[in-house]
């Protein structure tokens, strides 16, 4: 995704900022965690209004319609605020029917259900269901813009689309045909293990293997996942009588589920910045 020029010049950066003193790089983590507080603000709000309805029962309308209410209105408010741009939007109306053709499907096998009434139930999944996917989008968006990501040794797109839509098709097939997430995620480190994503921070580069930062993105869902079903986001079958955590192995699909986020956001800032070249 880089000329050779580029990449030389982002190395360059990168090794400069192993030459930070102490001071320098608590600062430098400082600026960090703040961009990605701020790139969270959609993830918090999901979480903040689970919580909150959790506790305070509205007798006028049911909970689930009043999260889809509350989302749609912090989507409209970061869109007119500009904390998110119109091509944003886009991506995370992509992710968010993705996310609800999964969440249609899931409930449908048994595999976790929303128990609580709402008008905004379709085939028993509440339609703001899919923001919670729609958040990871949010996220990978907005990181991506405030610490100017970019990546070399990006595969050719024909396997990458091709590894995508197979680790999504894995997600409806498990149920019926063996689960191929292991096989997957060997062809996840063979398909991305010369690619490196570079992220600055103020006016240094920093960089990272991309399958770390899926393994990483992974284990933070897996911990929302937790504070989601516990808030009554969902429940899993061995949570109806009471919550208890999720297991570990669900890390593995929040992994491939972070691939899927990555190769859709990165092949758009691909195709738009090509568009931006022509034009």
């Amino acid at each position: 995704m880089q000329t050779e020029q580029s990449k030389k010049s982002v190395g360059n950066r990168a090794a400069a900022s192993n030459r930070l003193s102490f001071g320098g790089k608590f600062v430098q983590l400082l600026h960090f965690g703040y961009h990605q507080a701020m790139s969270c603000i959609f993830p918090v709000a999901i979480f903040g209004t689970l919580a909150v309805s959790k506790w305070i029962d509205l007798p006028f309308i049911y909970r689930y319609d009043l999260i889809l209410l509350i989302l749609l209105g912090v989507q409209l408010l970061m869109y007119r605020s500009g904390l998110e741009t119109l091509d944003e939007i886009k991506v995370i109306c992509v992710f968010h029917v993705i996310g609800l053709a999964l969440e249609l499907y899931k409930v449908h096998m048994g595999s976790w259900a929303y128990p609580e009434p709402g008008y905004s139930k379709w085939f028993g999944v509440p339609l703001y269901s899919g923001f919670m996917y729609a958040s990871v989008a949010s996220f990978m968006c907005q990181i991506w813009r405030r610490l100017k990501m970019d990546m070399t040794g990006w595969p050719n797109m024909v396997p990458v689309a091709a590894l995508g839509a197979a680790i999504y098709l894995n997600f409806f097939t498990h149920h019926f045909i063996p689960d191929f997430r292991w096989w997957l995620t060997a062809l996840v480190f063979i398909l991305f293990w010369k690619t490196v994503i570079y992220y600055t921070v103020r006016d240094r580069t920093y960089r990272m293997p991309l399958t770390v930062v899926f393994l990483l993105v992974g284990f933070f869902i897996w911990l929302a996942e937790n504070i989601a079903t516990f808030f009554g986001a969902w429940k899993y079958p061995d949570q109806h009588e009471a919550w208890r955590l999720v297991g570990f192995g669900k890390i593995s699909s929040w992994f491939l589920l972070a691939i899927i986020s990555v190769i859709i956001v990165a092949q758009l800032k691909h195709v738009k910045a090509g568009r931006t070249k022509a034009s």
